[in-house]
């Protein structure tokens, strides 16, 4: 089951780089995008974007438990930079709201550097990332993270393979988190597509997986920014399901997605920071 899955998140890359080489560029400009497209996926930065920005976002979940809210909402404010030489840069704090219990809190940090492209913003980037991740239980962990994109003037694509290693003994071995994102220029600078991310694929082939099995959400998603690049908002959610079902034993990690099948909603508004 292992090399299943391993075959298959190489399988989802290659095809987005397959797609993204069939499209040479043209001499035409790629426009300036939002310093983060999708909601799902994260990607890097490039010398030809705007370097700084400032986003929140808000997730509404139905039958959800845990941080992530009693039928309500969990929020996130975070901060993203190009740091110079394909680095990027994010940061952000995440609240969990329940009616009936206290607000929890988790931060993340994770710094990224493209490896290949990522000195514009057209064409393919391929990057590698570590971080650092503190819980709502206070639970530190670390980060890897993979990122693939691809920017052409007609569309736009990217996804994520996230790693993470919760530093406790009740948590599991490794945590995988897996995303990808599609968007195509409607007019202007809207955008529209579809997002898909995969929460805690180790489930699959792992019977005691303390975060209640592998959780797939696949749905539409929309991206818009302002004429003059200083807002941009976005907006993706869908049905939520298992692809196995395990006891859970930790509802306090940091997540995308709820705790229980249902549906998710996840808006986004960044503001950018520089000219």
């Amino acid at each position: 089951m292992k090399t299943t899955l391993v075959t298959l998140l190489l399988t989802c890359l290659m095809i987005q780089t397959s797609l993204a080489q069939l499209v040479e560029n043209s001499g035409l400009i790629v426009p300036k995008r939002s310093a983060e497209p999708f909601l799902f996926s994260t990607t890097t930065l490039t010398p030809e974007d705007l370097k700084w920005s400032l986003d929140y976002s808000s997730s509404y979940g139905e039958k959800v438990t845990g941080p992530f809210g009693q039928e309500g909402v969990g929020q996130q404010v975070g901060v993203k930079g190009y740091l110079g030489k394909q680095f990027t840069v994010y940061a952000h704090a995440a609240v969990g709201n329940t009616f009936s219990s206290n607000v929890s809190n988790a931060q993340q940090v994770e710094v990224i550097r493209d490896f290949i492209g990522g000195k514009k913003i057209g064409g393919l980037r391929v990057g590698l990332g570590l971080g650092m991740r503190r819980d709502y239980s206070s639970t530190n962990s670390i980060l890897s993270r993979a990122t693939i994109a691809y920017d052409a003037t007609r569309w736009k694509t990217g996804g994520n393979i996230l790693f993470e290693k919760a530093i406790a003994a009740n948590r599991d071995k490794i945590d995988i988190i897996s995303s990808i994102g599609f968007h195509y220029r409607l007019k202007g600078k809207f955008y529209g597509g579809l997002e898909a991310v995969g929460e805690d694929l180790e489930g699959l082939w792992d019977a005691e997986e303390a975060e209640g099995g592998a959780k797939i959400l696949i749905g539409p998603s929309l991206n818009m920014t302002t004429k003059n690049n200083r807002l941009s908002f976005a907006l993706s959610g869908g049905p939520v399901f298992y692809a196995t079902s395990n006891p859970i034993t930790n509802n306090q990690a940091l997540r995308e997605l709820p705790n229980q099948s249902g549906l998710s909603l996840r808006a986004r508004v960044i503001f950018n920071l520089s000219n």
